[in-house]
């Protein structure tokens, strides 16, 4: 029938990887929709969180890191507070984050984010803006963070380089440029 997808195969394998990762109670989910009624996310983006918890169940690996609705989820926990079944949904989309992670699916912002990080030690950038804002009510110039203490960013590094998540992050072992503020 013309304008129809083939439905995918299930890779309970995957399910199975899910489940062991931490995610048992996937498979307690009656796809009742509480999840995407009490979802804060769903009001305003693509999030469907029973459909992902759907995807998840019958291991369609491919159909859940193709999207960016993985990571739309604010891991409020509304949805696991009200689930029927205490499907722990927020830890299962922790776990396929990071699984999407070490498939290089990250997505780009949080990759952004994951960069500031590691090269800051902030996830908020610090630009000129910032600067002048902070001069003009009487305050250093800059904050008494990693941004002003070379012992505190090396610290910072040092950790990130000893977990592996700059690697994880990069995909090798390149650093992630250091992107100045758009509001310089």
């Amino acid at each position: 029938m013309e304008g129809r997808s083939t439905p995918k195969e299930p890779n309970f394998n995957f399910t199975k990887k899910i489940m062991d990762s931490g995610g048992d109670t996937l498979n307690l989910c009656i796809q009742c929709g509480t999840c995407t009624g009490s979802c804060p996310s769903s009001k305003i983006t693509a999030l469907r969180t029973r459909k992902l918890i759907r995807k998840a169940q019958l291991g369609l690996e491919d159909e859940i890191f193709s999207t960016d609705d993985l990571w739309q989820c604010t891991t409020c926990y509304r949805c696991y507070e009200r689930c029927p079944r205490g499907v722990d949904v927020p830890s299962i989309i922790i776990i396929l984050r990071n699984m999407a992670v070490k498939r290089g699916d990250l997505a780009e912002a949080h990759q952004k984010n994951a960069g500031y990080i590691i090269n800051t030690g902030h996830i908020i950038p610090f630009g000129k803006k910032q600067e002048a804002m902070r001069k003009k009510v009487g305050l250093d110039p800059t904050p008494p963070t990693t941004l002003s203490s070379e012992k505190a960013l090396k610290e910072v590094k040092a950790i990130v380089k000893k977990t592996g998540f700059d690697k994880l992050i990069t995909g090798s072992d390149k650093s992630i440029k250091n992107e100045e503020s758009n509001e310089k």
